[in-house]
């Protein structure tokens, strides 16, 4: 009598794809994500106990679009013992943003967007499937149950995001984390710093963006979980000196998930939450506890 095969050992990232992953593969893979709450993926480097997890894994997912900057020599060297699969670079080329400043760097943060993540759920489950192909009918199974939810997910943040006032779709945060949201969703995006962490916020810059909020009399700027707020404060400061009353509209989760155990710390709650926190904040009509009335009250 046959015995039943182990669950994979997948490890991710960030928890946006360790999330998805367990999605996927319900009982048949033990996920772990090198990152969790209030990490920015974007300076960060591996621990010894992260090399141990990844070389004993049977496949490391990764979002690559240079994401996470700082391990691309890690998995270089890794990818030769396991299979290194960059998930968020099956999103087409079409669909993928650019930055300005950095020529021919890509945005990384694909996973704003249910529509574009789609993509990358999907080549989760190609991965997995890769190494069991045995259980395809139920990864795919999985797969389209999730998927169901993206498009509520879309469905619903493009619905109440649309009830914004046009004037104040402005989105100001401590960095460019939502470049896909404000193109898919007809915001215009002020980042403080670029869309890595890494880069400086100058004097010049939150000059300009005080100057942005006072004469364009918007109201509302936002803090990010895994990004320090002292930039945003900054700006706040700045508009009171010139009479504007600026305040906080609310924590966005950017580049990290919320804590485990929580809605929020769920991909779908993350979105939900920046979704409808926006929308609330800048004077759009939106459920308080969200698409599913989850929000705020755990899982």
């Amino acid at each position: 009598m046959g015995h039943a095969a182990a669950p994979l050992r997948v490890t991710a990232t960030t928890g946006m794809i360790a999330d998805t992953a367990s999605n996927v593969a319900g009982a048949l893979a033990e996920v772990t994500a090198l990152m969790g709450p209030g990490v920015d993926p974007h300076g960060y480097r591996q621990t010894r106990s992260d090399i141990v997890t990844l070389t004993r894994g049977d496949v490391a997912l990764r979002n690559g679009l240079h994401l996470e900057a700082q391990l691309e020599d890690l998995f270089e060297t890794l990818s030769s013992r396991v299979p290194v699969v960059p998930v968020a670079e099956a999103i087409p080329e079409t669909d993928i943003l650019y930055n300005t400043v950095y020529e021919g760097r890509p945005d990384p943060h694909v996973w704003m967007v249910p529509r574009l993540w789609r993509h990358a759920v999907e080549a989760t489950r190609d991965a997995l499937t890769d190494l069991r192909p045995e259980e395809a009918d139920t990864f795919a199974a999985n797969t389209e149950a999730y998927l169901a939810q993206l498009d509520a997910l879309q469905a619903y943040a493009t619905d109440v995001l649309a009830t914004v006032p046009e004037p104040a779709r402005v989105l100001v945060t401590a960095h460019d984390a939502f470049g896909y949201f404000g193109a898919e969703y007809g915001f215009e995006v002020m980042g403080i710093q670029g869309i890595s962490t890494e880069s400086e916020a100058g004097l010049q810059r939150i000059a300009a963006l005080v100057d942005a909020l006072v004469t364009r009399g918007i109201g509302a700027v936002f803090v990010e979980s895994s990004v320090s707020d002292r930039n945003v404060r900054a700006l706040i400061e700045g508009a009171a000196s010139r009479g504007a009353d600026v305040r906080i509209g609310g924590e966005l989760f950017s580049d990290a998930m919320g804590q485990p155990g929580t809605y929020e710390g769920t991909w779908i709650g993350m979105i939900d939450h920046n979704v409808t926190t926006i929308c609330k904040a800048l004077g759009g009509t939106a459920p308080d506890r969200g698409m599913n009335g989850k929000l705020n009250a755990g899982i």
